[in-house]
């Protein structure tokens, strides 16, 4: 019998969570005729806008976001709910309770996000480190009834599943590129994505060398005054360089882009490796794109992208794929504290600027090897993050086999109950 799915999260939101909700809907209506009905309560998330596209899934989005209010005020009920977002949004709405999380980039959750996880009957993390970070995660009290010590951890099964590759047709780039070798960044300005160290270094190491960066970035989100903001941001530190005849050129790109743009960005033949120097990821998705549109990595192997950046060489164990930046463990900054998120003492990577300098020569100089680095990650990622594979893994962890296998007990038992009587 087909399960009642309710999907609440940001369905439309161009984000890294709108990303994920758009997956999960595309892995449940994969098995659309056989195993789910799908009903959707769409939800914002920060300050992102909403994708206006009008395409065949957008259309269907907004056909099961109608039939979902018209079936919840004729007093419907769901079997399931999957509640896409961070967990202190969570709740109980249906018999079977899931959340898909990003989880935090830092090494611990809350102990509210504890207790909401211990609420849920299953939890999805898109990465090995976002689970890492809940099961890394304890606190110890005392019960006020009882007097005696208590710890909270997690307790509730938790199952990785990540991203699959997509395929678009490249656009066309009109950039006015003055060198044929350019670095790329995809970040939003922001502390986490360490966007301003990762400027000031580049400029550092290639201040005389006929090289650009590209920055695709935006600080709030799609508009004029969120352009002239973040140029205004970038203008500052260039400022610090005007002395002398810097040579190394700055390309800035605002604002959202179409999958088919982003893809002709990764595969631009001037455009030859990606940077992130990131605090930390749930999953990194630009990286994740970078890799299976075959572009050489400089980053740390701190974070989710670590899921995708080792692959089999030559039949043996893994190996990294990218150019690895050295890297230290320390305490999230003041400023970037966030209630019950970003949570006090909780730690995160800090990049090394010598290291990341000295990955910059490297890719540059021995650009084939990279490349060829690029390559092979790319054909371990089409098979290892197969859009069909992926599909499988969430819609078993939505309703599989341990699900069903309860399903059959329960029935067993009401039958055997209705004969007894």
């Amino acid at each position: 019998m087909k399960k009642k799915v309710l999907v609440r999260g940001p369905v439309l939101s161009q984000t890294g969570y709108g990303v994920q909700a758009r997956f999960a809907l595309r892995s449940l209506r994969h098995y659309e005729d056989s195993r789910f009905d799908i009903y959707i309560i769409p939800v914002g998330w920060g300050r992102s806008n909403w994708i206006s596209d009008d395409t065949e899934e957008r259309r269907w989005i907004d056909e099961r976001i109608r039939e979902t209010g018209i079936y919840a005020s004729q007093g419907g009920q769901f079997d399931i709910s999957l509640q896409i977002t961070i967990p202190q949004e969570w709740e109980q709405m249906a018999p079977i309770n899931i959340g898909y999380t990003a989880g935090v980039e830092t090494t611990r959750v809350s102990p509210l996000w504890l207790e909401k996880c211990n609420m849920m009957d299953r939890i999805i993390a898109i990465s090995n480190h976002t689970k890492w970070g809940f099961e890394n995660s304890s606190y110890t009290g005392t019960n006020p009834n009882t007097n005696m010590p208590v710890e909270l951890k997690l307790e509730t099964p938790i199952d990785v599943v990540s991203y699959p590759t997509r395929t678009y047709e490249p656009a066309d780039l009109s950039i006015d590129f003055e060198y044929d070798f350019n670095y790329l960044v995809v970040a939003q300005w922001g502390p986490r994505k360490n966007l301003e160290n990762t400027i000031r270094w580049f400029i550092e190491e290639n201040y005389d060398q006929e090289v650009g960066l590209v920055i695709k970035t935006f600080s709030m989100k799609n508009c004029i005054m969120d352009k002239n903001y973040t140029t205004g941001r970038l203008a500052n530190i260039l400022n610090e360089y005007r002395d002398g005849d810097r040579k190394c050129k700055i390309y800035l790109l605002h604002g959202d882009m179409t999958n088919e743009e982003m893809t002709g960005l990764y595969r631009h033949p001037k455009i030859k490796a990606l940077i992130s120097l990131t605090h930390g990821e749930g999953f990194g998705l630009p990286i994740f794109e970078a890799a299976y549109n075959e572009l050489p990595i400089i980053t740390t192997d701190w974070g989710g992208q670590v899921d995708f950046l080792y692959a089999p060489d030559k039949g043996r164990k893994k190996k990294a794929m990218f150019s690895k930046v050295k890297y230290n463990i320390a305490p999230i900054q003041k400023e970037v504290i966030w209630e019950n998120v970003l949570i006090e003492g909780s730690q995160w990577c800090y990049p090394d600027g010598g290291s990341f300098k000295m990955r910059l020569r490297e890719v540059r100089n021995n650009y084939r090897k990279y490349k060829s680095m690029a390559k092979k990650l790319y054909k371990h990622v089409c098979v290892e993050f197969a859009p069909e594979k992926q599909y499988e893994l969430f819609a078993n962890s939505i309703c599989g086999p341990d699900f069903i296998e309860m399903e059959s007990w329960l029935s067993e038992l009401e039958n055997s109950e209705q004969v007894f009587e």
